[in-house]
């Protein structure tokens, strides 16, 4: 994994990103350059803006690719698969490129061009992944991994491994049991290790030892071959990091408040503050004008189903537990809390109206929210904002469930992104562990990559309810 700005990057994912750029980018002047074969076409490369252009498409091309979910991968995934879901992908390039020359007129090639830049770039694309998947199979891309521990947490630990495959493809050797620990996994996982774990990590040619064991103390722990490991080369992270690498979760149960004082991250300089207010500014007042005439589109169907109030305010908890209006599309019936009474909202929620409905599934309700950005009350990424009512409820059954609050509340955020939508403390527990996992990482890096997967869960319609 690469750490780029305190966010865990796959090295996988990364690499096909900028072979799939250079590719688009290379498509652009192969286009061209067939092209110019008949003379009657004048010549691009001379062309001020030619670059521009391939830089456009290419970074068009890698967004679209993001946003439909293609770097999220399944290694084994085949040929005929990754085709179909490279189609909608390379559509919604061609949709956003024609805006972009239609906005940018000097950026336009002609359509012969594009046509066959278009070509060559999907191609070039599918190829690539096909030679991608090709070189998986050889367990190149592999990781060999070994769980110190037998317990509840190792079992956890080993099915976070197999389930996240769109990031890593995992080639789990086995389990190291520790004297005095539950056994949880099956008796043919267990390694013997009578000659050590040193040896045994020799042996097995191991990239990494994942310690997954509750209890550290006293003479059973391995420490010293744990440390003899990590000196011949062998990776050793304890179940903790595993988790907020591969979940990008911080589990609440291993927290402790020494981590938190002397650990890294929790970045609330001044310089993280203004880029971030910068960030939250451009975005909110580009997508303001972008969705203007959606908006006012949403605000007559809502008047003309029940000729009620347009918007829905409603008490929120924002940062240092400062309490805010927050501005919805109103997507329930008017008398939605006769009894005053908050209730968590539910999936297909009876209450929901049935321009409601739609514009909850696609995420439309939230744009008015934009108007807090702009007035400083939230930010554009961050913690899901939540009800007074609740909050106290949160704050004495979950544990550290207020460090969300040293943030501005957000639009979107990790915990929108990856965790379908909850109503319960059970539900708000885990999703705490991707808002912490947000605290503590927040970056403008990790605020891009949260906004590309927010338009891929508002295009597929992921987490709606």
């Amino acid at each position: 994994m690469l750490r780029i700005a305190n966010h865990h990057v796959s090295k996988i994912t990364f690499s096909l990103l900028i072979f799939e750029f250079c590719i688009s980018l290379g498509a652009v002047y192969l286009g061209a350059m067939v092209r110019m074969l008949d003379h009657s076409y004048p010549s691009f490369v001379g062309i001020e803006h030619f670059f521009f252009t391939a830089v456009t498409f290419a970074l068009t091309v890698v967004f679209s690719l993001s946003a439909l979910g293609m770097y999220q991968i399944n290694f084994r995934e085949g040929i005929r698969n990754t085709f179909l879901r490279l189609m909608p992908a390379f559509a919604l390039a061609l949709t956003m490129i024609t805006m972009l020359f239609y906005v940018f007129p000097d950026l336009y090639l002609g359509r012969g061009v594009m046509g066959l830049v278009f070509v060559f770039s999907a191609s070039g694309v599918l190829l690539g992944r096909v030679l991608f998947f090709k070189t998986s199979e050889s367990s190149l891309l592999k990781s060999r991994i070994i769980f110190l521990g037998t317990g509840k947490l190792a079992q956890e630990c080993h099915a976070l491994a197999l389930s996240n495959t769109a990031h890593h493809d995992y080639d789990i050797i086995g389990f190291v049991p520790v004297a005095n620990e539950e056994t949880c996994v099956l008796a043919k996982y267990i390694l013997p290790h009578s000659e050590g774990i040193v040896a045994l990590a020799a042996k097995h040619q191991a990239d990494e030892i994942v310690v997954a064991v509750q209890n550290r103390r006293g003479a059973q722990f391995p420490i010293q071959d744990l440390l003899d490991c990590k000196l011949n080369g062998v990776k050793v992270i304890d179940a903790a990091a595993f988790f907020e690498r591969e979940a990008c979760q911080i589990r609440v149960e291993s927290l402790q408040p020494g981590w938190l004082v002397f650990g890294e991250g929790f970045n609330q300089s001044f310089s993280r503050k203004f880029s971030k207010q910068i960030f939250d500014l451009v975005v909110s007042a580009f997508l303001f004008v972008l969705t203007l005439p959606l908006m006012i589109f949403t605000a007559s169907l809502i008047v003309l189903e029940d000729r009620g109030p347009i918007f829905y305010r409603q008490e929120r908890v924002g940062k240092n537990g400062q309490t805010y209006s927050v501005l919805k599309f109103r997507s329930m019936g008017i008398s939605a809390e006769q009894a005053n009474t908050p209730q968590w909202a539910t999936s297909n929620d009876p209450r929901t109206t049935r321009v409601g409905s739609v514009i909850r599934k696609l995420r439309i309700d939230e744009l008015p929210q934009i108007i807090n950005v702009l007035k400083g009350e939230m930010s554009f990424v961050g913690p899901r904002p939540e009800r007074p009512f609740f909050v106290e409820q949160l704050c004495k059954e979950v544990p550290f469930y207020n460090m969300r609050h040293s943030i501005k509340p957000g639009i979107t955020g990790m915990a929108q992104v990856r965790y379908a939508y909850g109503a319960s403390v059970e539900d708000a527990l885990q999703k705490l562990q991707y808002d912490l996992y947000y605290v503590k990482n927040n970056s403008l890096f990790l605020d891009v990559l949260i906004l590309l997967e927010t338009v891929q869960v508002v295009l597929l319609g992921k987490g709606a309810r």
